[in-house]
């Protein structure tokens, strides 16, 4: 067996008494019937704590507290308006590519059988009007923003937040220590609230209540990725069609062809991350926003500057008065004016909150409004040529100007929903709603930017699919907007959720949220919905097959740790199989991992079973995700010591947030052994006699790893048991092991030697 080699590193600081004590160090002292935590929580940038008022050296101690290392949650909580304005920067060209191309076709798609009175421009713009004042700016810009989960948006960050302040989650691997954890505790307001009370008791009473609000964020996720099959789809195809325009040759056919190539090409350039990306595409929507601004400008000042009378909402009445049904209808050709919003919340955890408000409110929500009021203006002109408006409304002068832009721009759409995705799936994979796959971060600055390979084929090929198949942008049109304003509506039920359980809102502006605005986009999504038959189905097919596999991964998931807990070892039943003479104790080091976070896997005792022979030190290290965005490094390790010390027997639990990076620059292994030996140091306190003990600790322990390490990975075959249902034997038995043998694979999360790795197969009959 190959030892492990390296060297010792301590960040340690020198107590009154004389140890060493490090800052990653948590020691939780088991009891029979309780668990005590204590922990130092302490960084490279504090105080000697001989420097520290006397009697603070507990992990509760204030000034311990208040000195906790800054700065580990990247950009998100940056005061620096140099990295805010960057980042500004890059959101235009990664966020607002879908809203910001929607003037291209939202009084085309609006007015599909014409215009029939004059008065309806107004109606209709109108509604343009308030619809992107509402939602995007509104809703998402002024609040949803606000419910980010530290610095992470998206539809498991809602779900995230709920699970952290009420007792809704269904992974029963809940400590009292994770409280302990700095990002864990919520920022409340001190009022009492009866009605939040209420509302907690019951979710947390109700197993109801906590699947439904679990399927909930699951379907929101499910049509945010669907959103991503559909948006580079009719992106790239409506900008590939308007080479008709120039040419009689570009057929059906040609423009498919086109269209797919570039839909290749795009997904193949977003392993180069998000921040190249989005600073290679920023300055294209910039100009894009410039256009279309200018040209607004121009159309309202040259044809009928009158149109702004639009802001009366009397308009929006006269213009339903007047069209009835056809004019409900038509509300699915608005709701493209908001397509692509809720990428501004997915897509949170590339950015920071403010440098979206910056580029929505300064950029992006002007250049809008002008350029569909200098389209409404042009309009009261040139009614008959409505199927043609963006293109007819541009100056002669700037056609070929602006159709360039246009085409990149349209194409550029896509990005927005395609980073979205790759951050919603990193949060639902970590909460163990998602099968294993790789996630690579693709910026040394910010952590939040991701790329998923897996994701991106699967997107690519979806992509190329619905392209190949429908040939034109009639059929996806249907289906356009019903993925987003459905994740729209769940977005806006999390949030009542939170605004009467966490922020004990007023009950009144609670209801004035729904009435505004859950009302506006349940009107919208029953408009969108009206068209399922004629390809707005896509999205929900879609949906379905997304949460049949998050569904199914998830429900093993859960009853596989139940099994787990359920089998778990006895302190006992180790102290038995250390002690016993039948069993050889050999030198090195040996780490079993396993996701449980209470006691001993059963894994151990089946290896135990199959092999009689012990390691000189063992360590049973838990991997366990919190429903929060990150850990800090120094709060990451939880210990264990398992009694008596001459057993040399650990228990480890390490902590990630679902934002998390797992892949450190130092191996995990070299991290948690010298983590383990500032534990061992730590636990033994202040004085000479027991430092000497801990002294020894230490070396046997530095002996054990040179000697060699081995990691011990449980290759567990999950069945069915006896007697089970054909529903549950087809979850289990072939769709989840069809899934587990073609993912990743635990193991590689921490990059575990091959060399020094040992599978242990057993069967979980579940």
């Amino acid at each position: 067996m190959s030892s492990t080699g390296g060297s010792k590193q301590y960040s340690n600081f020198s107590t009154p008494g004389g140890s060493k004590r490090n800052s990653s160090v948590v020691n939780i002292e088991e009891e029979e019937n309780s668990e005590q935590i204590h922990s130092e929580q302490l960084s490279d940038h504090q105080l000697p704590e001989s420097q520290l008022p006397t009697g603070l050296k507990r992990h509760d101690s204030l000034d311990i507290e208040a000195a906790k290392i800054r700065g580990h949650h990247g950009h998100h909580d940056t005061k620096d308006w140099g990295v805010i304005l960057r980042l500004a920067f890059q959101s235009i060209g990664v966020v607002y590519g879908d809203i910001g191309t929607s003037p291209l076709y939202v009084f085309s798609s609006t007015f599909t059988d014409g215009i029939k009175h004059e008065d309806d421009i107004l109606g209709v713009l109108s509604l343009i009007f308030y619809t992107i004042t509402i939602i995007p700016v509104l809703k998402y810009v002024v609040i949803v923003l606000r419910a980010n989960d530290n610095g992470d948006g998206g539809t498991f960050a809602l779900y995230s937040k709920l699970c952290r302040y009420a007792k809704v989650g269904l992974i029963p691997s809940e400590q009292p220590e994770d409280r302990e954890v700095s990002n864990f505790q919520l920022e409340l307001p001190g009022k009492r609230n009866t009605i939040s009370t209420k509302v907690k008791k019951s979710l947390e009473h109700s197993n109801f209540a906590k699947f439904a609000l679990l399927f909930a964020a699951m379907l929101g996720t499910s049509m945010v990725i669907g959103d991503g099959i559909l948006t580079p789809s009719i992106s790239v195809l409506s900008a590939v069609s308007g080479l008709k325009e120039a040419t009689d040759a570009m057929t059906e056919g040609r423009i498919v062809i086109i269209s797919v190539i570039i839909l290749i090409t795009l997904f193949m350039v977003q392993r180069f991350g998000t921040d190249r990306v989005g600073y290679g595409f920023a300055p294209i929507i910039c100009v894009w926003f410039s256009l279309i601004a200018g040209i607004g400008v121009y159309n309202f000042i040259k044809f009928d500057p009158s149109v702004a009378k639009a802001i009366n909402p009397k308009y929006i009445i006269d213009y339903f008065k007047r069209n009835g049904k056809d004019g409900w209808i038509s509300l699915g050709g608005v709701v493209l004016a908001i397509t692509g919003t809720e990428a501004m919340f997915a897509d949170l955890g590339h950015f920071t909150v403010k440098s979206i408000q910056i580029s929505m409110g300064c950029v992006v929500y002007p250049a809008l409004i002008t350029a569909y009021s200098g389209q409404a203006s042009w309009l009261r002109k040139n009614s008959d040529k409505v199927a043609h408006t963006f293109y007819k409304s541009a100056p002669d002068a700037l056609y070929w100007p602006v159709f360039v832009v246009a085409v990149m721009a349209a194409i550029i759409a896509s990005q927005a929903m395609i980073s979205g995705t790759f951050s919603i799936i990193k949060q639902s994979l970590s909460l163990g709603c998602f099968p294993r796959v790789q996630v690579l971060h693709t910026s040394a600055k910010y952590e939040g930017q991701v790329y998923i390979p897996e994701m991106n084929y699967l997107l690519m090929i979806g992509c190329v699919l619905v392209t190949v198949s429908f040939r034109t942008t009639e059929n996806i049109g249907h289906a356009y907007g019903i993925a987003v304003i459905f994740a729209e509506t769940l977005t806006s039920g999390f949030m009542v959720v939170i605004m009467l359980v966490i922020w004990k809102t007023n009950i009144l502006l609670v209801i004035l949220f729904v009435l505004v605005i859950s009302s506006t986009e349940y009107i919208y999504l029953s408009a969108v919905l009206y068209k399922f038959g004629e390809g707005g189905y896509l999205p929900f097919s879609f949906a379905v097959v997304l949460m049949f596999i998050m569904c199914t991964w998830n429900y093993v998931y859960r009853a596989k740790y139940n099994y787990e807990l359920d089998h778990k070892v006895s302190r006992d039943a180790v102290k038995d199989i250390v002690n016993d003479t039948n069993i050889s104790r050999t030198g090195g080091l040996a780490i079993f991992y396993s996701e449980l976070a209470h006691g001993i896997p059963p894994i151990f005792k089946h290896y135990i079973d199959n092999i009689p022979a012990l390691h000189s030190v063992i360590v049973f290290v838990s991997i366990k995700s919190l429903p929060i965005s990150r850990v800090a490094p120094e709060e990451r390790f939880l210990f264990r010591r398992v009694k008596p010390n001459e057993l040399y027997v650990f228990r480890c639990v390490v902590r990630y947030g679902y934002t998390d990076v797992r892949n450190e620059k130092e191996s995990f292994e070299k991290i948690l052994v010298e983590n383990l030996k500032n534990f061992v140091e730590y636990e033994y306190g202040t004085e000479p006699q027991q430092g000497r003990i801990a002294d020894e600790d230490v070396v046997k322990l530095d002996q054990a790893w040179r000697a060699g390490s081995v990691h011990l990975v449980g290759e567990h075959e999950i069945v069915s048991k006896a007697g089970s249902s054909i529903g549950k034997k087809f979850l289990i038995d072939y769709a989840y092991n069809f899934m587990q043998k073609n993912l990743k694979q635990s193991y590689t999360v921490f990059e575990i030697p091959h060399e020094r790795m040992l599978k242990v197969g057993m069967t979980y009959e579940l």
